[in-house]
């Protein structure tokens, strides 16, 4: 069953491999140790050179040990890249030329919002929601939104680049079907996306979701369907081999999971009910997915957070909808150069109308009494909310009772955990 889910998505295992890796050295520091991870490598290598008939193709029995070997490979490359990594944490930090000029074309674009007639708040939470400039976000606005659970529209990531990728989709949808034309719009395709993800200054999550969507362009473009899961493994191998620190960013945990549960529990959700009137069936896809990416991130928020949104459906459902309409004409008045935004009072009204609207939802939803709960969680209680979360779902797949009953283990493993804290407090 796992090895059958793990051959449609190649990418996992040396995703795997390298997160070992990276925890292994940060845990035990092992880079002068590693080194003994290539003693079998070496030898298996000499013997099959040395014994092995000429010309002879590999024997399919033997699968298991190369796969060895490259585990052994995979997870000594990846405490060598930490290793180094750690070495040169300050030279990651800092800005390089290529950020710095995205940082730069980002101040740009958010300067052009001085010309719409809105408040200074309006004109933060539209730069940030739009091109990820938090420069101007006030303290109170991140406080608002995180009470109401959608703190991750500020963070311009997957959703954005999702909403700019159907908007692409429809805008070239009207382009011929002959090859040519296919090439062209694809490439004007990636163009966009990168665009968009250089003007957010190469952030994290922007990068994660520009690079799903170049695998799923590439696919389209060779007539190969991508498979999602092995997308988002791709695009974690990625990032974690260019930095292994981001395994430890919380926008990293909180992006990689919110997506995995999307692909995992919304098809799921989206078939409870049928919905076949258009106009309802986008408020019903905003709020299976919403209700997945809040399944996934809800124990890591209480982790990180020690909070939790009563009201995380509602006002996802509303502000996902207006900034869905919002960013991408935003991106349009920041994109347009300065002597045409004049002669444009229709796209400038509706854009602060939509502000507006949006602004007062999120004020509204925030004063809600009991709108944020306290629930704090601590490693032990995070570790076995998701083992007994995962095998649930798992069971409800493929009906195996040890699932099940793992699940229940972990549940009372919280419980104990909890008695057991209570207990020691007391003495």
């Amino acid at each position: 069953m796992i090895a059958e889910e793990l051959q449609k998505r190649p990418f996992a295992r040396p995703l795997f491999l390298w997160i070992t890796g990276i925890l292994l050295q940060v845990c035990f520091p092992l880079q002068r140790l590693s080194v003994w991870l290539l003693l079998p490598v070496s030898a298996v290598l000499a013997l099959s050179f040395c014994f092995s008939p000429k010309n002879a193709a590999p024997s399919y029995h033997s699968r298991w040990m190369w796969g060895v070997l490259f585990s052994c490979i995979m997870i000594f490359m990846s405490i060598q890249a930490t290793a180094y990594a750690e070495q040169h944490l300050s030279d990651l930090r800092e800005a390089g030329w290529l950020q710095r000029q995205a940082q730069a074309a980002q101040v740009r674009m958010a300067h052009k919002l001085d010309d719409l007639r809105l408040s200074d708040d309006e004109k933060a939470i539209l730069a940030t929601i739009t091109i990820s400039y938090r420069r101007m976000l006030s303290r109170e606005i991140k406080q608002q939104f995180s009470t109401i659970g959608v703190s991750h529209i500020l963070a311009v990531s997957g959703f954005h680049v999702g909403i700019l990728y159907g908007f692409l989709s429809f805008l070239f949808s009207f382009f011929p079907k002959k090859n040519l034309f296919r090439w062209l719009r694809s490439i004007l395709m990636l163009l966009s996306l990168w665009t968009f993800a250089f003007i957010t200054g190469l952030c994290v999550a922007t990068v994660r979701a520009t690079l799903m969507s170049s695998i799923f362009v590439f696919g389209q473009i060779f007539h190969r369907p991508s498979e999602r899961y092995n997308s988002l493994a791709v695009a974690a191998f990625i990032l974690l081999a260019y930095n292994p620190f981001f395994l430890f960013d919380i926008g990293f945990q909180l992006s990689f999971i919110a997506v995995l549960f999307i692909f995992w529990l919304q098809p799921s959700l989206s078939r409870l009910a049928k919905v076949r009137n258009p106009l309802l069936a986008v408020p019903w896809d905003v709020l299976t997915i919403t209700v997945a990416a809040q399944i996934g991130t809800t124990f890591l928020c209480c982790y990180y957070f020690e909070r939790f949104s009563t009201v995380f459906l509602m006002s996802n459902l509303f502000l996902s909808l207006l900034a869905t309409a919002t960013i991408p004409l935003a991106l349009i008045w920041m994109l347009l150069p300065d002597g045409i935004m004049s002669w444009l009072g229709i796209l400038q009204w509706v854009i602060e109308q939509l502000m507006h609207c949006f602004v007062m939802f999120v004020e509204r939803f925030s004063m809600v009494p009991g709108a944020v709960q306290s629930l704090p969680f601590d490693f032990v209680t995070l570790v076995c909310s998701y083992a007994a979360l995962c095998f649930l779902l798992i069971y409800f797949r493929y009906r195996r009772t040890w699932m099940l009953n793992t699940s229940l283990c972990s549940v009372l493993m919280v419980i104990c955990w909890h008695l057991y804290m209570r207990f020691t407090a007391f003495q």
